[in-house]
Order: structure tokens, then C-alpha cells, then sequence
């Protein structure tokens, strides 16, 4: 590779030649790009570069808009213009005579062109429009440059619009004689995964073809996407392991060529990608791990040079052995290796070892014991990355006995810390530590004040909102409870009494809110000394308007006649007159509720706090405001997506697509002249709650006089102290040569340690015992990420007889204005993270696949292979080894269906989870309007089940249970039915319905199953029933295509009729009309959720466009067609 580069350099300035001597290696002394360059060299000051610079522009402005400029000039000018680009000054007129020397060019010029569209143009440029023609006639080039040109614009720059006119051609080039332009093709197919993966699910097979090339490059390039398709999902390849065990032996056996070589070392990238490739094929895989083993040692051993790519190599060896199913002698190896790594004095192996230690200490946690002594010593590194990757070990294994040293060490981190990223990311860490583990109340209260003290406003929003919301849902004990709330509020009136202008915004409007709702359980402290502690934050010169309407809302709350009726009337008069109309509203709202004490404590009701709140998300209550506006001639509601669009529609040209563009000649749908949407419109999802981080001032010069070197060869280097020099203490490393470690004496190849005193010694062996306590045993293990065995001290009230909670849920139980006022931050977020309830050490957490949670012992889980069902609606269980193959399959619970479904075809009954208690089935009907689903729960055990119940949520699917009341009992050896109303909100190609059971045994203990149901779209389509008039209206209407060549049919006699007919038989289509060599064809899922396909023939190929009002539904119909017809 290093002999690639070197060529590469040499011939990168003949490109760039301008002169009349071809192949010359540097600029011409005439060239006007070299006098350009060096004219800016000679600037001064940046004016004059400006001056210089648009001197330049106007001057290729004249000359591309000239009729006498040839070809050669015209690549001179782009070349200049890609120049001035670079330095970040605009030159958009010369986009369009960019995209004309890449079409009318030879090949250097087209060179040039192609260069300066790909530096110009970005993806959703509306002059790209203008290259599909030119990089569609280069596909189909003899000349190899022009193609492999063109493969390369294609998959820098093609948006996810342009890909079916030419996807068949890139598909072609698979097969090319050349080993670069197949190369150049299969990355150009990976960049087509990666923006439109529905549109290459046809070509898997191509991709394995690519991975069995002849050519080493061919085959790494399709290593790109064979580790996205197994990251999400790494059941469809285990069948390849075998393949690419054999690969990475041959590369490590040295059997690829020495271009690929680097520093010796065989293809050191290809290595890291199989062995990320082979860490995700066997994981929780006992067969496919044993076939990893071999080569897995062989490259363990083989990766001993002193070298950074070799460290690569050898830290993804490590995560590959610590991920795949155990083996005992790997293991062992990888431990060695990770020591090498901590107990290096070169600061980036350190790096690497810390990083490798927080990665495996869940698997193995008595690891950090060995080196717990070099663990303490980074605590106190100079190198802050250091000792943030050490905090961030220390936080996975945090447990409740060493809760308070850790906490205190990443508090003490904070306090010297300058970078936000660090501070966001430890302060969520330290807060969830201290909810997770807090010993008593007033630990937690204290940390979380240095919490948001330290976090300022840059923290998360989400961590104010837990915090407000675990106050509000109170814990098990009412006594508990009010405990920590009293202490809360002694805490913040004591910070109030104190520089309340020295705390941050946010911690100011905690701190209202906490007062507002709890100052009353106080009884030492009197209302109107609490209303003055909040009226001297309204006088703050730093408090903001937000901060103000948090204290106004607090008064409001607080204020209940009386002495303290005085200052909410002065407070009301000062700002009833804000020019800001939240604090005048919340001025109006304290003047009036100060003065009728009855409706105050009906707005504010403090009994009524743990009342839920009904919300009308659907707003129906404006349903008749709505109706009147329409009769009067409103305009109707129209989405985002749709107003974005029309308001596009003006700002982009308007061309009728190229190359392979899918022409509409039926003229009884008055469709001709219509184009693709999906050319006019513009992307819209953008995330508008990115949290806004404060950035400090820089000054725009460096002033370098008197400033030591702190940064070599191996990292940061410490400086050492000018009154005495430490001895120096080095550790050797089995990754080191003996030349090696000699060499590294030297001051800037390691890091010197001071001689450690006794009392030093002695303090850091305190310091060890009380971080890593709890580690020793297996019993006590309590690793971040895992079940935690031990009780949580803040544990959220158990709701058994209302919905049980999820991790999606928001604040629906704040009291009457809670709700507004808790969330009143605009940067706040609405939704608060509610955490899951613990429950009982022996509760299941079951996947249809049979993933269950490690903390639990085999005994306890089950695991069923069941058969799937011919749509593939239910993923299948793993069959555990400890199980036989002969367990029966035919559950015999079709006696158990509803009477009005009995009649009806449903889908094969599978198991999806069981337990020593209960066994979970399902399948689903399809009915005329909607897909029920029906789950089966079986009580397989000798004693009675109590308070069962289901709750099914999925992200596109809406969700409605027909009965959701529990069940009161469930005896022993009995079935229950639980049936459920699918329909479909959000098109996709599958919908996950993940559900959970909770139920009590007759000890009591709160017990839990989870599952997982896996749903196609083409258990919701249905035909749609329209006249070829009505097509032709709706498609005029609808927005958003898609577009794809299929393959047909060719052996039948009528090719066309027979594709649609198959189509109408597997995906419930409806064939509205066939007409010569083109179709039509209308499905819904739901009467609001229709789809069109237009269908011709050319070239021996289907050329389906769909089109649909819903967003996401022609690409998953599209998707279904072609396995469709790939399967027949």
C-alpha cells in the first residue's frame, strides 16, 4: 500500500500541470495557477488575499463566458477555480461550465470536470440533474478511465433519487473483465446500501459473488458491506463464517500481495474488518465461535511487532475473543494481552488497554482486579484522556459499596474539566450513579446540587426532568418520601440564603419547581420568607425570562393570603407590564390566584399531586372549530412533508428525469408530463432539540514565542520538574523488542513515574479497597449494564393494577399546571426518561430468538426452536443445547380462538417465549379493515397465576387491546386469550411488536416475560378496488415515488400479465388495467394509506414506479415486489 501512495504523490502534480510538456512534474513558471499561488504566498494581510482572490473570479468569469475558449483553457480555468474554492471563496458560476467540460471533454479534461463537479456539487444540488446523461454514457464506455470516472462520481455524490437509472449498469460492472472497475462498482453498491437499502436487496447474491473474487481488492471492498448487512442482522449470513474464517487465514498466512502490505504487516485494515465481522457472527453462537478459535490464537500470535497497526489488530483480536462464546485458553491470552497493554508507559497503549478493560469487565470482572493498582495511578495521569477512559471504567463497575469514592472521583474530574463534551457526558453518568445507588437521602440531594451546579446549562435536559419527576412519583415508603423532598427544600432555601446569582439558570429553575411543590412540608420556614428568597432571584441582572417565569410560577404556588399576599401583589405589579408575554401572563396568573384562595388550591391541588392527567392527544375537542373553519373556506391541514414540498417546487428545476426515467403514455390517466416528486422535493427530517453547547472565546492569532513542546512522536510529554528529576520506573512490556525498550529511555518515549513514598503507597492501597469492593465474588457482582441483584434505593412506586410502565413513557401524572410549568425550558425536552421498574432477580426478559439476560442461570430459561410460519411473521427461538430436538411443536391451541375468528385464515400458532410458568404463543388474522393479533398465554405451572397482564407497543404499528382489563386469575394448566387491533401508522418493510406480561405468583413477587413478534407489510395490504379515471386522478395527487427495474416473467407467453397476476396473487394486489406493454395496479393498507404502481416493459425488465401520499410506503411495497418475484 505504501508503494501505491508513493505513486500516487509522484503523479498527483502532473495532474495539476499546466504547462505544454506533457507528464511534467511541477507548475510551470509561465502558468497562471502557478503565479496565482505565488501571489498569494507574497499577501500580507487577508484583504488583500480577498482582493486578490475576486480579481481572480472576475477575470475566469470573463474567460468561461467567452465563445473562443477551448477545451484546454476551460480545464486550465476549472483548476484555478477549484483553487480559490478551496480557500473557501465562492465561485457557483462556474458549476454549470464545470458539468459541461465532464460531458464534452477528452478524458483529461473530463478528468478535471469530473474533479471539480464532485468538489462543487453536494448530493441534493439541483444541477446534478444535468450529469445523469454524462455519467450514464461513461458507464457504457469502452474506455476504462471514463468508466471508472464515472463509478466514482457515482458513489461520492448520486442521491438516493438517481439510483434506479443506474443501478442495472452498475450492477453490470460486477462482472467486468477488470479487477477496478468491479472494485470501484461494489463500493459504489455500498454507498447505495447505505443511503437507499431497499433498492439493493435484489443484488445480495452479486455481493457474494464480489466476495469470492479472484482480486484481493475486489473482495475488501465487499468486506464494506457484508459488516453493515451482519450488523443488522447476523442470522441471514452465519452460513459465510466459514468463508471469511478462511479469508482472514490467508491474509494472516502472508498469501495476499505485498502491495497490500503495511509497515510488514498483511492487510492490516482487511484483518480489523473480518475480525469485526467474525465478533458479530459469533456472538451467543457456540458453533460458529469453535470454528473462530484457531485462526483467532494464530493471529494472536502472529501480531507481535512493535508497531500502532499491530496494536489495532491485536485490541480487535481481544473484543472478538471477549465477544464470541467463551473458550478458556483465548481467554487467557487476551487477559495477557490487555495487561501488556495497561502496564505499558507509552500513553497510547495505556489508552488502548483502559479501553479494552472497559469493554471486557463485564464479561470479566475480576480482571480490573489485577490491575487495580495501575487503574489508581491513571486517576492521576496528566493525560485527561487517560483518566477519562479510567472514570469511564470506573463507572461500569460501580456498585452500591463503592458508589460514594467513585462518584467523588468524577466530581473532582469535573471540577478541572474545561471540555463540554466531558462535562455532558459525566454528568449523566454521575447522576444516574447516584439514583442507581445513592446510600441515603442526603447523599443524593448533595450530589445532585454539585451536579447541576457543575453541569450548568450545557447538561442534558433529560437529567433536571428525572430528578423532578422522582421526587414527584415518590418511591415505596410514603415516609421515604417525604423525607427526601423535606430535606430537598431545607437544602435549596439554605442555597437561597446563600449567592443564589453563582448557580446556573437550570439548577435556579430546579430549584423553584422543588420549592413550588414541597416548600409546605417545611413547617419551620413561613410561606413569605420562602416568596422573598424567590422575589430576590426576579432582581438577579443574570437571571433570564425563563428563569423568571419558573419563580413567578413557584410563587404562585406558594402564595396563600396573608403576609405573603404582599409581595406576590408587588411581584404582580412590577411585571404585569412586562414586555415579555410569558411574564406577563405569569404576573396575571399570580395576581388573581393570590386572591381567591379556593380556586388556587383547585388549580394546585397538593392531595391530588399523584393523580393522573387525562390528555386528548388527538385534540378532538377542537374538531368542531375545525368543521366551522372548512365550511367557511379554510384551508385544510396539510403536513410538514407537504407544505415543504410545495414550497420546494418553486426552487428547483423542473426537468423530466433521465436515462431510464419510466414514461407514462396511458392516456386514459392524464398523467403524461407528470415527473417524479421525489426530484422536487427536499429532505426535511431535521432534529430541532440538539442541545446548544457554549463555546469559548479563542483569539484569532497564536503567539508562540516562549512556548515549550508538550506534544512527540508518542503523545503528550511530561514535563519534568526543574528542581529535582524523579527516578525513573519502567514496567517491561513482552510487546517491546529489547532494542526496543532501550530505545524508549529517553525522556519523550515514556512516562516518568515518581518513586512511590510508603504513605503514597499506603493511600492508594485505601484508595483501591474502597473502588474495587464488591468485585471479589461472583455473588456481589454489580456491573453497570447488568441485573443488578442488590435493591435500588430509589425505587419507583410498582403500579401492578394500572399499565405497567415503559422507558418511553413521559410526565402524564403532574399535577394541574405541574405539567406546563415542569417542562415551561423550551430547550428542555417534553419527554422525560422514566426508568423501568426492578423487579424480582428471577423475572425474564425473553426474545423470540431466545436472548435472555445473562445474570440468569440456564435452568431458568427455556428455549424452543418453533417452526416459522410461511410469511415469516415470527422470528424463531434458538434451540438451547441443553434441550432435545423431539420437543413437540403442535401446540393445539387453535380450539382456543375467539369464536368470531374461527371461520377466518390465521397464520401458523408460534411459540414465542416460555418459562417455568407460563408459555407465550401468537398468531395473527387477517380481517377486511385491520390484523388482529391473538397471544396465547398457557399457565404451565402447578399453581395459580394472578393480576396478568400484556402490554404491546411498536413505533409504526398503532396498538388497541380489545379488553384491558387484567386478568384476575389464571389457573394452573389453563389458556387465556389476549386479542389486539393492528393497524399500521408508519409504513415499513417489518414491524417488531415487542411485548411484556407481568403476573404475580402465589409468593407474590412480581414477575415479567418479554417477547418479540415480527409482522410483514403484506399482512396489511389489501386490494384496492378503483376505475382507471380514479387512478389517474389519485396519481396526480399522491407525492412520494419510487422507482426500480424488476425482473420478469419471460417465460411465460404473456410476460406482463403473468408478473401482475402473480403480484395480485401474493401481495392481495388489485390489477386495475393491462394495456399493450404497460399496467396498473392499487393496494392500500388502511383507506388513507393507498400506493399505485405503474408497470412497463423495457428491456427484458419490469419498470415499476410507485407512488403514495405516505412518505414510506412505495420503498417497502417495492421491497416486497421484488422478493416477491424473486421467490417464484
Amino acid at each position: 500500500m505504501s508503494d501505491v501512495m508513493e505513486k500516487t504523490l509522484t503523479a498527483l502534480p502532473s495532474l495539476l500541470s499546466l504547462d505544454s510538456q506533457p507528464g511534467s512534474a511541477k507548475l510551470s513558471a509561465n502558468s497562471k495557477l502557478g503565479n496565482l499561488i505565488r501571489g498569494i504566498t507574497e499577501l500580507t494581510s487577508k484583504h488583500e488575499e480577498e482582493k486578490l482572490i475576486q480579481r481572480e473570479l472576475s477575470s475566469i468569469k470573463e474567460q468561461v463566458s467567452s465563445p473562443n475558449t477551448t477545451m484546454r483553457q476551460m480545464k486550465e480555468l476549472m483548476v484555478r477555480t477549484i483553487y480559490c474554492e478551496m480557500l473557501g471563496y465562492e465561485a457557483s458560476f462556474s458549476y454549470i461550465h464545470a458539468i459541461k467540460l465532464a460531458q464534452q471533454g477528452n478524458v483529461l479534461e473530463k478528468r478535471v470536470g469530473y474533479l471539480a463537479v464532485s468538489l462543487f456539487l453536494n448530493e441534493s444540488h439541483e444541477l446534478l440533474l444535468l450529469l445523469v446523461n454524462t455519467v450514464l454514457k461513461d458507464l457504457q464506455s469502452t474506455n476504462l478511465i471514463e468508466v471508472c470516472m464515472a463509478l466514482t462520481v457515482v458513489s461520492q455524490m448520486f442521491p438516493k433519487d438517481m439510483i434506479p437509472a443506474i443501478l442495472p449498469l452498475v450492477e453490470e460492472k460486477l462482472s467486468h473483465s477488470k479487477e477496478i472497475i468491479r472494485r470501484k462498482a461494489v463500493l459504489a453498491l455500498y454507498k447505495f446500501y447505505l443511503i437507499a437499502p431497499n433498492q439493493v436487496q435484489h443484488i445480495h447474491n452479486k455481493f457474494r459473488k464480489a466476495l469470492c473474487d479472484k482480486d484481493p481488492g475486489v473482495m475488501s471492498a465487499s468486506l464494506h458491506i457484508y459488516l453493515q448487512l451482519i450488523q443488522e442482522n447476523p442470522e441471514g449470513y452465519k452460513d459465510l463464517t466459514m468463508s471469511f474464517v478462511t479469508i482472514l487465514k490467508q491474509v494472516v498466512m502472508g498469501k495476499l500481495p505485498m502491495d497490500f502490505n503495511y509497515h510488514c504487516v498483511p492487510a492490516p485494515w482487511l484483518q480489523i474488518h473480518l475480525l469485526r465481522i467474525l465478533s458479530l457472527l459469533g456472538k451467543n453462537d457456540q458453533s460458529m465461535s469453535e470454528i473462530m478459535y484457531e485462526i483467532l490464537d494464530e493471529s494472536l500470535q502472529r501480531a507481535e511487532m512493535n508497531h500502532n497497526i499491530t496494536y489495532a489488530i491485536l485490541y480487535e483480536c481481544v473484543k472478538c475473543i471477549y465477544t464470541i462464546h467463551p473458550k478458556p485458553d483465548l481467554l487467557e491470552k487476551a487477559a495477557k494481552c490487555i495487561g501488556s497493554f495497561v502496564l505499558s508507559p507509552r500513553i497510547n497503549l495505556k489508552y488502548l488497554g483502559l479501553k479494552a478493560l472497559t469493554y471486557v469487565v463485564q464479561q470479566d470482572p475480576k480482571l480490573v482486579l489485577q490491575h487495580q493498582m495501575t487503574i489508581i495511578e491513571c486517576l492521576d495521569h496528566p493525560d485527561l484522556i487517560i483518566k477519562r477512559e479510567t472514570l469511564e471504567l470506573l463507572f461500569r463497575i460501580t456498585n452500591a459499596q463503592n458508589v460514594t469514592v467513585i462518584v467523588e472521583k468524577m466530581l473532582d474530574f469535573l471540577q478541572v474539566s474545561e471540555d463540554n463534551h466531558t462535562t455532558i457526558d459525566l454528568v449523566g453518568k454521575v447522576a444516574e450513579l447516584a439514583e442507581k445507588y445513592a446510600p441515603d437521602n442526603e447523599w443524593f440531594i448533595e450530589t445532585m446540587n454539585t451536579v447541576f451546579s457543575v453541569g450548568g446549562d450545557v447538561m442534558q435536559p433529560d437529567i433536571p426532568n428525572s430528578f423532578l419527576k422522582l421526587l414527584l412519583e415518590g418511591f415505596d415508603s410514603v415516609e421515604e418520601d417525604k423525607k427526601l423532598r423535606l430535606f430537598a427544600v431545607n437544602s435549596y432555601v439554605s442555597l437561597l440564603q446563600g449567592e443564589p446569582s453563582r448557580l446556573p439558570q437550570r439548577f435556579l429553575q430546579v430549584i423553584c419547581w422543588v420549592l413550588g411543590e414541597y416548600a409546605h412540608l417545611n413547617e419551620d420556614v413561613e410561606p413569605d420568607a420562602v416568596l422573598r428568597l424567590l422575589a430576590k432571584l426576579l432582581d438577579m441582572k443574570s437571571s433570564t425570562s425563563e428563569t423568571k417565569s419558573w419563580v413567578l410560577i413557584a410563587m404562585t404556588k406558594l402564595c396563600s393570603g396573608g403576609a405573603a399576599f404582599s409581595v406576590a401583589h408587588e411581584v404582580s405589579e412590577t411585571y404585569g407590564s412586562s414586555m415579555d408575554t410569558m411574564l406577563r401572563q405569569r404576573a396575571q396568573e399570580l395576581q388573581h390566584l393570590s386572591q381567591d384562595s379556593a380556586l388556587q388550591s383547585r388549580v394546585f391541588p397538593r392531595s391530588g399531586s399523584q393523580e393522573p392527567v387525562e390528555v386528548d392527544s388527538s385534540l378532538s375537542f377542537l374538531d368542531g372549530f375545525v368543521s366551522e373553519a372548512l365550511a367557511a373556506g379554510a384551508a385544510p391541514y396539510k403536513p410538514p412533508h407537504q407544505r415543504q414540498e410545495e414550497m420546494s417546487r418553486s426552487k428547483v428545476l423542473s426537468l423530466e428525469p433521465y436515462g431510464l426515467s419510466l414514461p407514462i403514455s396511458m392516456s386514459s390517466c392524464s398523467v403524461t408530463d407528470r415527473q417524479s416528486p421525489t426530484l422536487l422535493s427536499m429532505s426535511s427530517s431535521l432534529s430541532g432539540d440538539s442541545a446548544e453547547l457554549s463555546h469559548k472565546a479563542s483569539s484569532t492569532t497564536l503567539k508562540l514565542d516562549g512556548v515549550t513542546r508538550v506534544w512527540g512522536r508518542e503523545g503528550y510529554l511530561v514535563q519534568r520538574e526543574p528542581v529535582q528529576e524523579a527516578a525513573q520506573v519502567e514496567a517491561p512490556s513482552p510487546l517491546r523488542s529489547p532494542r526496543q525498550q532501550g530505545d524508549e529511555d529517553s525522556p519523550h518515549s515514556q512516562t516518568p513515574t515518581p518513586t512511590p513514598t510508603p504513605e503514597s503507597e499506603q493511600e492508594k492501597q485505601q484508595l483501591a479497597s474502597s473502588l474495587f469492593v464488591g468485585l471479589a465474588s461472583p455473588s456481589s457482582v454489580s456491573l453497570m449494564g447488568k441485573s443488578e441483584q442488590t435493591s435500588q434505593r430509589f425505587r419507583r412506586k410498582a403500579r401492578i393494577q394500572d399499565k405497567p410502565p415503559t422507558s418511553g413513557e413521559q410526565i402524564n401524572n403532574l399535577p394541574p399546571g405541574g405539567a406546563a410549568d415542569l417542562l415551561l425550558d423550551s430547550n428542555v425536552s417534553s419527554e422525560l426518561v422514566s426508568s423501568l421498574e426492578q423487579t424480582h432477580r428471577n423475572s425474564l426478559d425473553l426474545t423470540a430468538n431466545g436472548a435472555c439476560d445473562a445474570e440468569l442461570p440456564d435452568g431458568d430459561v427455556k428455549e424452543i426452536k418453533t417452526p416459522l410460519s410461511t410469511d415469516d411473521s415470527v422470528l424463531a427461538a434458538g434451540l438451547s443445547p441443553h434441550e432435545g430436538p423431539d420437543r413437540p411443536k403442535d401446540l393445539c391451541l387453535t380450539s382456543y380462538l375467539p369464536a368470531e375468528l374461527s371461520g377466518l385464515s390465521h397464520s401458523e400458532i408460534t411459540l414465542l417465549c416460555t418459562n417455568q410458568s407460563l408459555d407465550l404463543s401468537a398468531c395473527h388474522v387477517q380481517k377486511e379493515d385491520c390484523v388482529e393479533l391473538v397471544v396465547f398465554i398457557k399457565n404451565s405451572s402447578d399453581s395459580a397465576a394472578h393480576q396478568l397482564q400484556m402490554q404491546i407497543s411498536c413505533e409504526e404499528i398503532e396498538v388497541s387491546c380489545v379488553c384491558d382489563s387484567p386478568v384476575e386469575e389464571l389457573k394452573s394448566h389453563s389458556v387465556t386469550v389476549c386479542q389486539y387491533f393492528l393497524t399500521v401508522k408508519r409504513p415499513s418493510v417489518c414491524f417488531d411488536l415487542v411485548g411484556m406480561v407481568y403476573y404475580q405468583l402465589a409468593a407474590g413477587s412480581l414477575q415479567t416475560a418479554q417477547f418479540l413478534y415480527k409482522l410483514p407489510l403484506t399482512s396489511f395490504i389489501r386490494p384496492l378496488a378503483v376505475s382507471t379515471e380514479e387512478y389517474g386522478t389519485m396519481w396526480l395527487a399522491f407525492s412520494h415515488d419510487t422507482k426500480q427495474n424488476l425482473p420478469l416473467m419471460k417465460d411465460e407467453r404473456e410476460p406482463l400479465t403473468a408478473t401482475l397476476n402473480l403480484l395480485k396473487t401474493k401481495l392481495q394486489l388489485h390489477v386495475v388495467e393491462i394495456i399493450g406493454e404497460e399496467g396498473i395496479v392499487a393496494c392500500c393498507l388502511r383507506p388513507d394509506q393507498q400506493c399505485l404502481l405503474h408497470c412497463r416493459m423495457h428491456a427484458g425488465m419490469l419498470a415499476a414506479w410507485l407512488r403514495s401520499p405516505v412518505p414510506d410506503l412505495p420503498d417497502s411495497l417495492l421491497y416486497h415486489c421484488q422478493r416477491a418475484l424473486q421467490e417464484r
